[in-house]
């Protein structure tokens, strides 16, 4: 798909994807290094985290209404190096949210089940089916420069404020700022999951003591023993990973 959004953007004005955010980062991969198409979604997948901080409405005709009505607004898209899984290193984008560590497992798990109980049930039972063997991980991060090293479980980049099928992880985050925020998630018991993930869905769980917020143009993260990388829900490859910011990047149709 992202072939075909490159080829696409060189033709037309307006470009539709219709999917969930998987789907979103299929397309933005393909244009976000291209001046002019515009985007607008129709969300149709599993997490639909990226319409959200925007307002998309999840119903088809609120969606439709935008494709037709909505206004434009530039938004901010990140940039990203990273190891495949084969031991090449790649370049890939992302429109919402990356992160290395236990998101990235986390993603995966629940591309990998069932999604008949929708997004939010599947995310959750994928986060604590998880955390449950989780081992969490050396870090060293690197935000413009500034440098925090220890046990972490992820280390969340946002560009938007979702993920996770509706956690507000990121809750101030700004599409438009050209900045990324970068939060830093240290070693979590199983009691702080329980007493801080309700808050997290609400975008009330910050501050934390085991967690730092950050933000900046270029972060770095590596790790002791490679963690898996995430990209808007995908899991393309793994730590040492180098994210940064690219304003103005894309053109989205939002509700007026």
């Amino acid at each position: 798909m992202t072939e075909l959004a490159a080829r696409a953007a060189q033709e037309y004005e307006l470009l539709v994807a219709v999917g969930g955010d998987g789907t979103v980062n299929e397309v933005v991969s393909g244009i976000a290094d291209v001046v002019g198409p515009e985007l607008a979604i129709i969300p149709r997948g599993t997490g639909r985290d990226f319409v959200r901080t925007f307002g998309i409405g999840a119903r088809f005709d609120d969606a439709v209404r935008t494709v037709l009505e909505g206004r434009v607004r530039n938004i901010d898209a990140g940039r990203v190096t990273y190891r495949a899984w084969n031991g090449d290193d790649r370049t890939g984008w992302f429109a919402n949210i990356a992160s290395a560590g236990i998101s990235g497992a986390i993603a995966q798990r629940a591309n990998d089940g069932s999604k008949a109980l929708g997004g939010r049930l599947s995310y959750l039972g994928a986060i604590l089916a998880v955390f449950a063997r989780w081992q969490v991980s050396e870090l060293e991060v690197t935000v413009d420069g500034v440098v925090r090293s220890g046990p972490m479980h992820d280390v969340v980049v946002a560009n938007g404020a979702y993920f996770g099928g509706g956690l507000r992880i990121c809750p101030d985050a700004d599409p438009a700022d050209g900045l990324l925020d970068v939060l830093l998630i240290g070693h979590l018991t199983k009691t702080d999951l329980a007493l801080t993930l309700p808050k997290a869905y609400r975008g009330r769980h910050l501050p934390h003591p085991k967690a730092e917020l950050l933000r900046g143009r270029r972060v770095t993260v590596d790790a002791v023993e490679p963690v898996p990388v995430e990209l808007d829900g995908e899991q393309p490859g793994t730590t040492p990973a180098t994210f940064e910011i690219v304003p103005d990047a894309l053109r989205l149709r939002v509700p007026r």
